[in-house]
């Protein structure tokens, strides 16, 4: 859902870059998962956040300085899946797409989505199959549709490419 990428201010705060075009995606959730490298995801409390220009600065319960505030960049955000309000008709959540088969448009299988991964420009669909990985843009010139109920990605991408 983001990334802290700093500190905000001297009384705790953290400045967040958000993943979703809207910055204030986040503001909306009470506690966040946050990424440890040492015990996989944590739970924390927002006390308070706002939108900020482009970005998001909250203020997290149990972080009191500017200190604190530092060691937490580069933390990566998420959110509980019960939590997300639901996909509108004909969207979907990208975390949804991990799994699915991959399909190219003369009908063959290229493997299955293992991951999704911004590359800054675009997302992208990590595929794996027996021989190989493939990296497709998830953008709408390769993707041509997805079907959740399906288990499916159809793509114009070539075995080969």
């Amino acid at each position: 859902m983001g990334k802290i990428v700093g500190a905000f201010g001297i009384q705790g705060w953290v400045r967040v870059h958000p993943f979703s075009d809207d910055p204030g995606s986040l503001v909306r959730f009470r506690e966040w998962l946050l990424a440890d490298t040492e015990n996989g995801w944590r739970q924390a409390k927002i006390a308070e956040s706002a939108v900020h220009g482009r970005s998001l600065v909250a203020r997290l319960e149990g972080v009191a300085d500017r200190n604190a505030a530092e060691r937490m960049g580069g933390t990566e955000i998420a959110v509980l899946r019960a939590a997300l309000p639901p996909a509108a008709v004909g969207e979907f959540y990208l975390k949804d797409l991990e799994g699915l088969e991959v399909v190219n448009d003369v009908g063959e299988e290229l493997g299955a989505v293992a991951e999704v991964f911004s590359n800054g420009g675009q997302e992208v669909l990590r595929v794996t199959g027996a021989e190989t990985e493939r990296l497709i843009p998830f953008v709408e010139a390769y993707v041509k549709s997805v079907d959740l109920a399906a288990k499916r990605i159809l793509v114009d991408w070539h075995r080969d490419w």
